[in-house]
């Protein structure tokens, strides 16, 4: 797909310089560079500066990175200076909204040690706001964090876990065990019959926001069989040609999201309840005015997601 690049953390060329991780004086180095810029992560929200978005940066020795309990990541390299992330989920605020981890958060958190114009904010609610490179930081920073977060024991053995490799390995110290930072592959389909577009509804989604299909890829499954199994257990749809047209790292925690286009060989839905509240074929025509916000019984897919990138291109006819 030509334009694959343009979805938002589609990439933007960050040096992750992974040839230093496992070289711990290189790494202390570059911690100690006066140019190097830490961002504090709290409770998978990123600190972002100002409406424009971009992300809040501290010099290393930033009394709100105290707050941190493990040591902090290391992203990349930019041109003014190396580029780390750390959490800092230990803080507390004096209030914390219900919302905190819900799919629609729009709370923002503000550390009394930073500027008002400095604030803890949901990733999803921002997506569109975000520059190509300000994006693949945000989701890297988001998505190793969050496996440390919820990996801190070792799989093998049950002992606590140890941060490695700049952070991109933790290592068991009982039994020696190296685990690394995992991503699961979800395939999202693009249905097509003729004119129309298959798209459905998850339970705790907003109300009228519909989306495309999508599903984890299960163990010695390819990606075209996962397509044809998701959207015939989700909707009772039989797929024939599968083809590949996107992809999108989604650190919702920690996804790949494989985006293919199917054509379908059926068309009666039968509908999975438990996956979905609802799902059903719309004309081209018809999404079209959803996208430009005209249609009053349902909305897009966020902005930002790969979701809405794939629609958006079927609608202008750039799937190629």
């Amino acid at each position: 797909m030509r334009f694959a690049e343009e979805v938002t953390f589609g990439g933007s060329g960050l040096n992750r310089a992974g040839e230093v991780r496992a070289d711990a004086e290189k790494v202390a180095a570059l911690w100690a560079d006066p140019a190097a810029r830490v961002l504090p992560i709290w409770r998978g929200k990123p600190l972002f500066v100002s409406e424009d978005k971009a992300l809040g940066w501290l010099p290393v020795g930033h009394a709100v990175l105290d707050s941190a309990n493990e040591a902090a990541v290391f992203l990349g390299l930019e041109d003014a200076g190396p580029r780390f992330a750390i959490d800092i989920s230990d803080w507390e605020p004096e209030e914390v909204p219900d919302t905190v981890g819900a799919f629609v958060d729009l709370s923002e958190q503000r550390h009394p040690d930073l500027r008002g114009d400095h604030a803890f904010a949901e990733l999803r609610g921002v997506l569109s706001l975000l520059s190509p490179r300000t994006a693949e930081l945000a989701a890297t920073a988001k998505a190793i964090l969050g496996w440390h977060e919820t990996h801190g024991f070792c799989a093998r053995c049950g002992a606590g876990s140890e941060v490695s490799q700049a952070g991109w390995q933790r290592t068991c110290p009982a039994c020696g065990g190296h685990h690394f930072p995992r991503t699961d592959p979800v395939v999202i389909m693009l249905i097509t019959q003729g004119n129309d577009v298959l798209v459905g509804r998850s339970p705790h989604w907003p109300e009228g926001m519909y989306s495309l299909l999508a599903g984890f890829v299960e163990p010695g499954e390819t990606i075209e069989a996962a397509v044809r199994r998701e959207v015939f257990e989700e909707a009772g749809i039989t797929v024939g040609e599968v083809g590949y047209l996107a992809s999108q790292p989604w650190p919702f925690p920690s996804s790949l999201m494989i985006g293919c286009h199917g054509v379908a060989q059926t068309r009666e839905i039968t509908l999975d309840p438990v996956e979905l509240d609802d799902a059903l074929w719309v004309s081209r025509e018809r999404m079209t005015e959803v996208y430009a916000g005209r249609d009053g019984g349902m909305t897009a897919a966020r902005k930002g997601s790969i979701a809405n990138f794939l629609i958006g291109r079927w609608l202008a006819d750039r799937l190629d």
